[in-house]
């Protein structure tokens, strides 16, 4: 016979809280251990377990509500390894249960399960999952206070809560719902390795695409870009290079462009696979790319273009690096331009697949140029029609009413 009681130990110390621990007994033997629930004694009831005191604030409540809801958790939690060990027909004792417990919750933590995760696809050559990963577990470790959650006890009350958090850091929507994506993911993946109850804890949070600011500049603005001298900034030439050779190569990324292999060029046609999508790319190789090309010593590395050039195992944080560098100063160059919005490489996909479709190029060939899946996606990248054949539009709709 095993029983598990949720206790309460008031401090020493007057108006100082005090501890709930659990207490397990199996065949007469006691075992205690204590756990990280710390409240005041008005707080504590036996049957309710815990409960708000008259003229608590909402912080408390909230932080009270997550105690039942662990306390909760747990206690299915050590019923579930107290079944395993009388279904093993094995002797076993109160030690047995507490320590098969911990050990549990060491290894079902979230932060320690999303670091491992990171690990493994870093081991697994998936560099660009393993830093939106870190980037997501990140932000949610500031959230927490980098204090750790056991991934049962993640909620939709704790979500609803971090979307707040970073609503109220001014935090873009298109930002939360990366970081709820990834978030969800690893949750997801930790659910199914540790065969937990999938909560769907992310049900009520934004993980959609927020209609974002249009990032095209015109051809005009293009080609006033092309014809900037800039000898005299090697490193703003550079920047603008690599810029109007991602416009030339409509609108390829920076990490595409990075990665491509000089094998990738052969009998003037440049073949490469998105990393983003997966699709393969063709593009007839014109002598405009090829004129930068030229500009620069040639990379003794087996990469194309002079942005990676040392292949020395550090190649992604080289690119990091480089991109990094490109975007701060094509910045530069825009506010010598007297843009209204900052110039980045991202600018120069937009500004392709804008110019295509202003040339009347159909949408699905705007989408097949850029290696889009949808074609809901190439329109994410189209700038709005300009406002004053809006005017004008309804200007005739208007005069049609006289």
């Amino acid at each position: 016979m095993t029983t598990l009681k949720i206790k309460f130990r008031p401090s020493s110390l007057k108006d100082k809280e005090g501890t709930v621990y659990y207490q397990i007994i199996h065949n007469r033997h006691m075992k205690q251990f204590a756990t990280d629930f710390h409240i005041f004694p008005e707080e504590w009831d036996d049957k309710a377990i815990i409960k708000p005191a008259i003229k608590t604030d909402i912080k408390r409540i909230v932080l009270l509500e997550s105690y039942r809801s662990r306390i909760s958790i747990d206690k299915e939690r050590i019923y579930k390894i107290i079944k395993g060990f009388e279904n093993s027909a094995s002797p076993f004792s109160a030690d047995d249960i507490v320590n098969s417990f911990r050990e549990y919750i060491s290894g079902f933590s979230f932060f320690n399960y999303a670091e491992n995760l990171i690990i493994r696809k870093k081991s697994a050559g998936k560099e660009r999952t393993a830093e939106t990963y870190g980037s997501a577990l990140s932000s949610f470790k500031k959230f927490r206070e980098n204090e750790d959650i056991l991934i049962e006890a993640i909620d939709c009350r704790l979500i609803e809560e971090y979307q707040k958090y970073l609503i109220e850091r001014k935090v873009s929507l298109n930002t939360i719902s990366f970081y709820m994506r990834n978030l969800r993911s690893i949750y997801n993946q930790a659910v199914e390795e540790g065969q937990l109850p999938l909560r769907y804890p992310f049900r009520n949070v934004f993980t959609g695409i927020e209609k974002t600011v249009k990032r095209a500049i015109p051809l005009d603005i293009i080609r006033r870009l092309k014809k900037l001298d800039l000898s005299h900034y090697p490193h703003l030439d550079y920047a603008r290079d690599m810029f109007m050779l991602a416009f030339y190569l409509r609108g390829i990324s920076f990490v595409d462009m990075a990665f491509l292999q000089k094998t990738n060029l052969k009998q003037g046609r440049l073949t490469y696979v998105r990393r983003k999508t997966g699709k393969k790319m063709e593009i007839k190789w014109t002598s405009e790319m090829q004129e930068i090309l030229d500009k620069y010593e040639k990379n003794s590395t087996s990469f194309l273009f002079p942005i990676i050039t040392s292949a020395d195992g550090n190649e992604r944080a080289i690119y990091r690096n480089k991109a990094l560098i490109v975007n701060n100063n094509l910045k530069v160059i825009g506010r010598i331009l007297n843009l209204n919005m900052p110039l980045t490489h991202y600018v120069a996909r937009h500004s392709w697949a804008t110019a295509a479709r202003n040339k009347g190029i159909p949408i699905e060939i705007i989408s097949e140029g850029m290696g889009h899946n949808s074609e809901n996606t190439t329109r994410i990248y189209l700038a709005s029609i300009d406002t004053s054949k809006v005017d004008y539009a309804n200007s005739l709709i208007l005069e049609s009413l006289k």
